[in-house]
């Protein structure tokens, strides 16, 4: 007997990652939609042979329903994911796992107290390149890291959600609440504590909102652009950009220097790996397709929850995890507004 997932929230990430893997999946048998817009959930379980619920509460007091993926927007996470876990289902939530860590607190609190899975979906971990990466940065082929510099923009969640409009909750500081650093920060903060097995513990950042209106022609609430010196408790130091205003291109690479040598992870468009040493030896390697706004491929992240459940094996990604890189992302908007030095 299969897998019976309820989806809550069926904007692009279920569209286009939610859905599609789940569907592939298969352990999966059954899947169940919610949205506050009936005809997007009636689409999405039209186009992946599910069925569609009028209320969140009917996927959560829904005893068949084993698994719950929150997709919801990000103020709501501390509302679906900590009721789904109380309601003895297994939890992949979103980035970032909340707003505050007071909502992320009660997260984690219900996780413990449901003894279910919970993972958050920080897919960067899962990625070929990274993993790779890791491994090499824990052989220390090439040393000890000194320092990193990690990036990671696009032209925005217009152009990536699914009403394609400046009216996206992204956009607005009652929903989305952290800004381009809420997006796409927290991918790059998680996948630094990941490949360099440290935290970080001291920020100094610039924001702004520079380019993005709102439905009215307003600048919007939240920033679109926010740049950042990090440094960890293992005492390296680096930067990281993180913007919804880079038209022409994506970038979501990573540079760590190492005592011997440099990874460029996601530098090159054919080898997303390249290890360059202090000798000018050069390994290239070819691991796999990016996924970008407009190339979409399996990110593993369904698979990696579903194995997780099934086999009963810890998450790749827990909240505990997610609690760390939302401290972080906390700090950076902290120094940002009080132009500070601000201790994680």
């Amino acid at each position: 007997m299969g897998l019976k997932v309820g989806i809550i929230g069926c904007g692009s990430i279920t569209k286009f990652r939610h859905g599609p893997e789940y569907q592939a999946n298969p352990y999966v048998s059954e899947l169940v939609f919610f949205d506050r817009n009936p005809e997007r959930a009636k689409a999405l379980a039209e186009q992946f042979g599910g069925s569609v619920v009028q209320s969140a509460e009917e996927i959560l007091q829904d005893a068949s329903v084993d698994l719950v993926s929150d997709c919801s927007s990000n103020e709501s996470h501390e509302i679906f994911s900590t009721e789904a876990l109380l309601a003895g289902k297994h939890v992949l939530c979103e980035k970032p796992i909340a707003l505050t860590l007071e909502g992320a607190g009660k997260i984690v609190e219900a996780q413990k107290k449901s003894q279910k899975k919970l993972m958050i979906d920080h897919n960067q971990r899962f990625t070929p390149a990274h993993q790779k990466a890791k491994e090499i940065i824990l052989s220390e082929s090439l040393g000890k890291v000194l320092t990193f510099k990690t990036t990671f923009g696009h032209s925005g969640p217009e152009f990536w959600g699914v009403n394609k409009s400046n009216n996206t909750w992204f956009f607005k500081k009652d929903r989305s609440g952290l800004g381009v650093a809420g997006d796409l920060g927290t991918h790059k903060i998680d996948i630094l504590h990941y490949l360099l097995d440290d935290e970080i513990q001291k920020v100094s950042a610039f924001q702004g909102a520079l380019d993005k209106v709102d439905e009215h022609g307003e600048p919007i609430e939240v920033c679109d652009n926010l740049v950042c010196s990090l440094k960890t408790k293992k005492g390296r130091i680096g930067t990281a950009s993180f913007s919804w205003t880079y038209y022409g291109e994506e970038d979501n690479s990573t540079f760590i220097y190492c005592e011997k040598g440099v990874l460029k992870i996601y530098h090159d468009p054919e080898f997303q790996l390249e290890v360059i040493t202090q000798t000018g030896e050069e390994v290239k390697y070819k691991l796999e397709t990016v996924m970008t706004n407009a190339n979409q491929t399996n990110t593993g992240v369904i698979d990696a929850f579903v194995d997780c459940v099934r086999l009963d094996q810890p998450p790749q990604v827990t909240g505990e995890d997610a609690l760390l890189s939302l401290k972080v992302v906390l700090a950076l908007l902290e120094s940002a507004t009080k132009k500070m030095v601000i201790t994680v």
